[in-house]
C-alpha cells in the first residue's frame, strides 16, 4: 500500500512538474545565427514549437520594437508559408550611413499557405536584420501565434531580471559587443583570412607562398633522391659484373 501511494505521489508530482515547466520549452523564441553585434547587422531566427496535439500553427506575427526601431528587415523565402513586412512612419528619423530614414519595420507576418507548422514539429522563421541598436543590450520581439483551431497565444510578457520567467514571455535576443566592421561575423570572417595572423605574423597569401616553396623543395628532394639512388643501383650492377669476369 505505501509503494503504491508513493508511485502514485511521484506520478502526480511529475506532471505538477511538465504543466509548470511548459511554457519554458514551448514558447516562441529568437536566436541570432551566429553573433548580434550591436552596431551590426544579423540573421536571426524565430523558433515557432507546436505544443498542441489537435492543431497546427497556421500565422505567426512578430512585432518589432518601437523604441529601437530596425531599417532593413529582409525575410528568407519559406516554403509553404508567404510573408509580410509592414512598415511605419517614424516620429523621430534614423541617420544611418549619412542617410535619413524616416521608416522602419514594425511587424513581420507569416500565414501558411498549407498544413503549417503541425503537432509534434517546429519551424524557424529568418530574417536579415539591422542595423542593431548600440544603445542597449537586448531587443524585445512581441509575438503572436495562432493555431488551426482559431485560437491565439500571445507572447508578449517581458522577462525582467532576478524575476521568474512569465507564462507568456516574449522572444528576447541578445546583442554581443560591437565589432569594428560593423557586418556580423560572416564577414568579419571573411577578412581575417585576408588579415595578418596575429601568431606567426603571416597573411593568408605568405601561407600559400610558404606552402608552394615547401611543396617545390620536397619535389627537388624527391627527384634528387631517385636520381642518387638510380646512380647507386648502376654502380652494384657494373661492380658485380666486374667480379664475375
Amino acid at each position: 500500500m505505501k509503494a503504491s501511494r508513493i508511485a502514485a505521489a511521484t506520478a502526480v508530482a511529475g506532471s505538477a512538474v511538465l504543466a509548470l515547466s511548459g511554457p519554458a520549452f514551448a514558447h516562441v523564441s529568437v536566436q541570432p545565427e551566429g553573433t548580434a553585434a550591436k552596431g551590426g547587422y544579423a540573421v536571426v531566427d524565430f523558433k515557432v514549437p507546436n505544443e498542441r496535439d489537435d492543431a497546427s500553427t497556421t500565422k505567426l506575427e512578430v512585432n518589432f520594437p518601437a523604441d529601437h526601431p530596425l531599417a532593413s528587415v529582409m525575410p528568407q523565402p519559406l516554403p509553404g508559408w508567404s510573408v509580410k513586412v509592414t512598415k511605419s512612419k517614424l516620429d523621430k528619423p534614423l541617420t544611418m550611413h549619412g542617410e535619413k530614414i524616416d521608416e522602419a519595420v514594425t511587424k513581420v507576418t507569416w500565414t501558411a499557405d498549407g498544413k503549417g507548422v503541425e503537432p509534434g514539429y517546429f519551424q524557424k522563421f529568418p530574417l536579415s536584420v539591422g542595423a542593431l541598436p548600440e544603445d542597449t543590450d537586448q531587443l524585445v520581439f512581441k509575438a503572436v501565434q495562432t493555431y488551426s483551431d482559431k485560437e491565439v497565444v500571445r507572447w508578449i510578457e517581458v522577462p525582467q531580471e532576478g524575476q521568474a520567467e512569465p507564462e507568456n514571455p516574449a522572444p528576447v535576443l541578445e546583442l554581443s559587443a560591437a565589432t569594428d566592421d560593423h557586418h556580423g561575423t560572416s564577414a568579419a570572417a571573411d577578412e581575417t583570412d585576408d588579415k595578418t595572423d596575429g601568431k606567426t605574423g603571416q597573411t593568408a597569401a605568405d601561407d600559400e607562398d610558404s606552402k608552394g616553396g615547401s611543396d617545390t623543395t620536397a619535389r627537388v628532394l624527391g627527384v634528387v633522391g631517385i636520381v642518387v639512388g638510380a646512380a647507386g643501383v648502376a654502380y652494384g650492377v657494373l661492380a658485380g659484373r666486374r667480379r664475375t669476369a
